[in-house]
């Protein structure tokens, strides 16, 4: 897609050099973004996967669904479950908190850790003013940022205002888009014929935009894709397995049939109504008077399924194997299913290591994300924020997801030599309860407690 911001007058030659870098990101990753969101939704054509062997050219446009993509991510973006942010005393942090419904963090940070799993990376952008702090996540296909080494956060980055509403429409333009650097905020404006920068300076010293990553190294700092190009050629062994399996099931269910030794019109008669002889319960002939013989009917052995479902079943512990995932995860059973609980646990241990990890990098992003909408929220800069606006964190259920019955027995068992711990909204969650159910819980011991003691004042009076 071509941006062509071109020559932008009221932008300095610094400012231009960057925003050129940029677009010169964004073209080079913009097909490989489009190819990873393809593998996300199953779209894979059967020229991708045809070897030229078994597939016929003519059954190119035979589609076939695979959910595989969509498994790598959302599986492992499903335990990663932000809470919100708690301040240093462990109390939920009010400011953030006000932030966080305004802006709705909670469900755009499940919607953001899916780009990032699918992409490589995400990008949280801020905005607003002093009591209105905005906070809007952005994906690859709508942004680009240049990494500084040196300062180990980004150098600057540019986001589409209006996102994209179809990602098939490569002829789509953005007319608005935010540019993003270490001392202003440029709104870029599509014109006619050019395009107009307006400037919004701010002193936050670094660029209101934050990375989430995922698996990033010294080489890649904006991370890798779970969709990667291992994963791709299993999830395209699983497509081709499936189409290879159709066809020949079809041919299964129209089993080759042969009649040997009849007369030309018998020939024309059998071939002028293919199907019919086919349905038909009965198929007679004639002696042939120019041989003598009886026709003789037969039919070929078909070729079964079981190699290709033994193919699939070696490509789903492959796949479980390079993703982390369950192998039951994949929809293919086979003898790696786990036949019990404990064994199904130690299955997923892979991937409870991978949400932890995916937790941890997030925590560090969405703490900086926090400073710099806190800062925008009280009209000040990071440095000048209070101490407990500084020290709140964010906080991730347990990804192993563990059952009720065995956080409360961990809860009653920790409450037997912390006495105290059971007065705690954590021993309370730790049970099963959720913030609604402890608020209404606290609500009514407190009514309850009053209740108590202006009966026992009565009494007494």
């Amino acid at each position: 897609m071509e941006l062509g911001f071109g020559w932008i007058e009221e932008l300095p030659e610094r400012e231009r050099e960057q925003l050129k870098e940029l677009e010169r990101i964004f073209k080079y990753h913009y097909e490989s973004n489009r190819t990873k969101a393809r593998y996300y939704a199953g779209r894979i054509r059967l020229n991708e996967v045809n070897l030229g062997i078994a597939l016929p050219t003519s059954m190119s446009r035979l589609e076939i669904g695979c959910a595989w993509g969509a498994k790598t991510v959302d599986v492992l973006a499903g335990r990663s479950m932000f809470d919100g942010f708690v301040a240093e005393n462990g109390a939920p942090a009010e400011l953030m908190t006000r932030i966080i419904q305004r802006n709705r963090l909670v469900s755009a940070y499940i919607k953001a850790s899916r780009d990032e799993l699918k992409y490589g990376c995400t990008f949280a952008a801020l905005s607003g003013e002093r009591g209105n702090a905005r906070v809007r996540f952005y994906s690859p296909q709508c942004a680009a940022a240049a990494w500084d080494d040196w300062a180990g956060r980004l150098d600057c980055g540019f986001a589409f205002a209006d996102l994209r509403h179809d990602e098939s429409d490569t002829s789509w333009k953005p007319s608005t888009v935010n540019f993003y650097t270490a001392t202003d905020t440029w709104v870029l404006s599509r014109q006619p014929l050019r395009w107009r920068a307006e400037r919004y300076p701010h002193s936050f010293g670094r660029p209101l935009m934050e990375p989430l990553v995922w698996d990033a190294t010294s080489n890649k700092p904006f991370g890798q894709s779970r969709l990667k190009e291992p994963i791709r050629r299993l999830i395209q062994g699983y497509v081709r397995t499936v189409a290879n399996a159709t066809i020949g099931l079809e041919f299964a269910t129209s089993p080759q049939k042969y009649l040997l030794g009849v007369t030309d019109e018998q020939y024309n008669a059998v071939t002028s109504q293919k199907f019919m002889q086919y349905v038909g319960s009965i198929l007679t002939a004639t002696q042939n008077p120019e041989t003598g013989e009886n026709p003789t009917f037969g039919q070929l052995s078909q070729g079964g399924i079981e190699p290709h479902v033994q193919m699939l079943r070696l490509l789903a512990t492959q796949f479980s194997a390079a993703t982390g995932l369950a192998v039951t995860d994949t929809g293919v059973v086979n003898d790696a299913n786990p036949t019990s609980s404990d064994a199904i646990l130690a299955q997923t241990q892979t991937l409870v290591l991978l949400a932890e990890q995916l937790n941890t990098g997030n925590a560090e992003s969405l703490y900086h994300i926090a400073q710099m909408a806190q800062a925008i929220e009280l009209g000040c800069t990071p440095d000048e924020l209070p101490e407990e606006a500084i020290n709140c964190m964010a906080h991730f259920k347990n990804p192993s997801m563990p059952s009720i019955s065995a956080t409360a027995d961990a809860a009653t068992k920790i409450a037997a030599t912390r006495p105290n711990f059971a007065n705690t909204d954590v021993y309370l969650e730790m049970i099963g309860f959720d913030q609604a159910d402890i608020r209404r819980i606290k609500a009514q011991e407190r009514r309850a407690r009053g209740q108590q003691i202006l009966t026992e004042e009565l009494g007494q009076a």
